[in-house]
């Protein structure tokens, strides 16, 4: 992945609860659809044609982030701070 060139423009912010939920739904004769709900609003994420290396570190990269936004919410849940005194 590169760095964003243009710069954002708008923002959408969507907040978890009860209503949110994530699925995974894998294709046979097709590439997979990741899918974010958030009650009434769903966010699909896939590829735009056969799947390439930038596709892949993309897909490692949102893990990798959701696994560190995990940690924070669990430290932030249980009150726990790392050396800095943060939510890591």
């Amino acid at each position: 992945m590169t760095r964003r060139r243009t710069p954002r423009n708008s923002v959408i912010r969507l907040t978890t609860g009860h209503a949110a939920r994530t699925m995974n739904h894998p294709f046979a004769r097709r590439e997979p659809v990741l899918a974010l709900d958030f009650g009434a609003t769903s966010v699909l994420v896939t590829t735009s044609g056969p799947v390439t290396a930038e596709d892949l570190e993309f897909a490692r990269q949102l893990a990798r982030e959701a696994h560190r936004f995990a940690h924070s919410l669990e430290r932030s849940f249980y009150g726990l701070t790392d050396d800095q005194g943060v939510a890591a």
